[in-house]
């Protein structure tokens, strides 16, 4: 009975140990992959919860600066690849305007240069064609007025008397006795003035002739003051009032004996300031308001300047 009792006992752990072999045949060991897989997982699952914001990148810093990730990095450089365009397009804008305000510069040069060349010849041409002043003062008696668009060639003086002296007979002989001849004061102011610009004295040929035209407003030599004005004006350097003073002359006596003079300086003063289309209109003014009427030796200075100006 005991015989029996062991062998049943045998049998029974024989059973029970064939399953064991059974499974532990059929499971075949981990091969080296899978156990660097299971390592990596469990590497990865501890750094999620050292790490909860995110696996720290090669370039993070010491402990207690905040952990830079991946995409942080991936930004860093796309925006440090952004300045580094933007410098190279900075540089080359830079270089560009450079080479553009160079050559602005070099054209401005070589501009006024030959301006000044310009304006020097048209100077020296106008020194050595400048005829002898054509607002001579004439004496009121011994020259009569000049129909308008004629020049006048009595030369001024005043030592001539204004009017002829009349001749009346002497109550106690009979003779013939010259009468005084009558004084033109505003004539003698007028006079004074154009010798003044004649000298030279510009400031006091100004002074002297606004004076006059304040003084004798309906004078027939107003025309020739207000002309004279203008040009000691430009004779003196002040192109810009020789030019206003000469416009407001022609427009406010367009019918003064020296109204088309006016047209002709403010031509000349206009081409000084560098406006030659300006200048050409002035001419033109000048021919289409009095035409044949312009004095010759207008006419001749005007031909040039037209030239100088070149007018279509």
């Amino acid at each position: 009975m005991k015989s029996r009792l062991i062998a049943v006992l045998a049998g029974s752990a024989a059973l029970a140990l064939v399953p064991a072999s059974v499974l532990a045949q059929r499971q075949a060991p981990a091969t080296p992959e899978q156990r660097i897989d299971r390592l990596e997982k469990q590497v990865q699952q501890m750094q999620r919860q050292v790490f909860p914001k995110g696996r720290p990148a090669d370039t993070a810093g010491f402990a207690d600066d905040p952990a830079a990730t991946q995409s942080s990095v991936m930004t860093l450089d796309q925006r440090l690849n952004a300045l580094e365009r933007q410098m190279a397009d900075l540089v080359r804008s830079s270089e560009e305007n450079g080479n553009r305000l160079r050559g602005l510069e070099t054209g401005l040069g070589q501009l006024k240069t030959d301006q000044d060349q310009r304006i020097s010849a048209i100077e020296q041409r106008l020194t050595e064609t400048q005829p002898a002043p054509v607002q001579s003062p004439e004496p009121a008696a011994l020259a009569t007025t000049p129909p308008k668009g004629k020049p006048s060639t009595t030369k001024p003086t005043t030592t001539k008397p204004a009017t002829p002296p009349k001749t009346t007979a002497d109550a106690a002989t009979g003779g013939p006795v010259l009468a005084t001849p009558a004084v033109d004061e505003g004539e003698d102011a007028y006079t004074q003035g154009f010798h003044q610009w004649e000298a030279g004295q510009y400031d006091q040929a100004i002074s002297t002739l606004k004076a006059f035209t304040s003084a004798y407003p309906r004078h027939r030599r107003v025309s020739y003051a207000n002309n004279l004005i203008g040009r000691a004006l430009l004779d003196k350097g002040d192109t810009r009032a020789a030019a206003t003073a000469l416009l407001a002359n022609y427009r406010s006596n367009p019918g003064g004996e020296r109204a088309p003079d006016s047209l002709y300086y403010l031509g000349q003063a206009l081409m000084k300031l560098g406006q030659p289309a300006q200048a050409c209109k002035a001419y033109a003014e000048l021919d289409a308001v009095y035409g044949a009427k312009v004095r010759p030796d207008l006419q001749k200075l005007e031909t040039d300047a037209k030239t100088q100006a070149q007018c279509s």
